[in-house]
């Protein structure tokens, strides 16, 4: 187990209080990381850093709610990590939004606006702050939760698309710029998970059958699925591997 080890890591883990970014939280604090529990509410923030304190002892959770769409709340996060843990070694940005489904003819100037702005240019703040003391350690693993979204055209999220495939090219560009000092920056690209985010997508049985028919798995994934492949990122077991998008699909893309 010693490839997955994150004893003495601290992870910053956004919109962790449920779905992947929880399930992501609870398997790096299995692997022995300290992590910092964030999304906009403060009491399911809580509620998820109370649980992993009961699993795994006092003091592994912390619990600092931000809005992805407030730079100072982002700083704030940051800040208050360092304040408990020391240093922040590993950051997630899972976190996001799509307040729109339809063609892109009929999408507003606000819905496009706060996709872009909170799945890009939020991800491209919180990095900005915690990228600088990785660098300078010369140690650090920064992940972004893409979608296979990014990989593909669709007729009714083409904007949640549009954004996600941005973060690929944030991660590439990143990776370029952070790789001589030993800091790597990766994308991972879920499938369909079953998330209240995704709900529409899935809580139908009809959608549910359009979804999977031709996923060669014949399922969707569960968010602990993709909990691994960010112990994986953020561990020694990664340490090779920067500027990729790990496609996480049940086999959806090929």
């Amino acid at each position: 187990m010693s490839l997955f080890d994150l004893t003495g890591k601290v992870a910053i883990i956004t919109g962790s209080s449920r779905g992947i970014g929880k399930a992501i939280a609870e398997r790096m604090a299995e692997h022995g990381a300290k992590v910092v529990i964030s999304s906009r509410k403060a009491g399911p923030c809580e509620e998820v850093a109370s649980e992993l304190n009961a699993k795994h002892g006092a003091g592994t959770a912390i619990a600092v709610p931000a809005n992805i769409a407030s730079k100072d709340e982002l700083q704030n996060l940051v800040d208050e990590t360092r304040k408990a843990f020391g240093k922040i070694d590993i950051c997630v940005c899972n976190a996001a939004s799509n307040p729109y489904y339809g063609p892109l003819a009929g999408i507003a100037d606000d819905q496009f606006r706060k996709i872009l702005d909170n799945n890009i240019i939020s991800n491209h703040w919180l990095i900005g702050m915690v990228a600088p003391e990785m660098q300078a350690r010369k140690d650090g693993s920064i992940i972004i939760i893409s979608s296979i979204g990014g990989l593909r055209g669709n007729a009714i999220i083409g904007a949640y698309n549009i954004s996600k495939a941005a973060d690929f090219q944030l991660a590439r560009n990143l990776a370029h710029e952070f790789g001589p000092d030993n800091v790597r920056v990766n994308c991972i690209a879920p499938g369909l998970i079953k998330t209240d985010f995704a709900k529409a997508l899935w809580d139908n049985p009809e959608t549910l059958k359009r979804s999977t028919t031709a996923v060669p798995l014949r399922r969707i994934g569960e968010p602990d699925e993709i909990a691994g492949a960010a112990v994986y990122l953020a561990s020694k077991a990664g340490s090779f591997m920067t500027g990729q998008a790990m496609v996480v699909d049940g086999g959806a893309t090929i």
